[in-house]
């Protein structure tokens, strides 16, 4: 019986050690506006994997953090994604001019050669409010941002 006492005061030490130094710590990084990430298989699990915003595998942008129920996304322009977990992200896509696009349904928006067909060319990056003329365009009102977008694939 001694034994069994004593293996579980040592087995709730060594719990009580690994949270002290957050190895169940269960809460989720920060994420900043302006952080970029990959948000992968959208439609039924969708994946959040912060990353270096020239990373090719960096897909959107955090445009806004809203942390408190009842607020949205900005309105005004084209319509955000959104990820939530404890708060609700809005997101834009992390679109560079001069490369190309595709989607995919698993991956989601993916960098792609150029003359890949169905795939779109970001054209130019403005600040918001700016017209692309006879492109089609996408633009958000926060952060203000306007894509000018034309065919990429041959």
């Amino acid at each position: 019986m001694r034994k069994i006492v004593t293996g579980l005061g040592v087995a709730l030490l060594v719990l009580l050690g690994a949270y002290a130094l957050g190895v169940f710590d269960t809460e989720e990084p920060p994420v900043a506006v302006g952080q970029c990430a990959s948000v992968t298989r959208a439609v039924d699990a969708p994946r959040f994997t912060a990353l270096d915003c020239g990373s090719d595998q960096a897909n959107v942008k955090v445009a806004k953090v809203v942390a408190q129920k009842g607020e949205g996304c900005p309105a005004g322009g084209s319509a955000y994604s959104t990820f939530t977990s404890s708060v609700t992200l809005c997101l834009i896509p992390n679109l560079v001019e001069g490369s190309c696009y595709g989607q995919d349904q698993a991956a989601g928006l993916l960098k792609v050669p150029c003359g890949t067909a169905q795939s779109v060319k970001v054209a130019k990056v403005l600040g918001g409010g700016a017209a692309c003329g006879d492109q089609r365009s996408v633009a958000f009102p926060e952060p203000a941002v306007t894509f000018c977008l034309a065919e990429g694939g041959a």
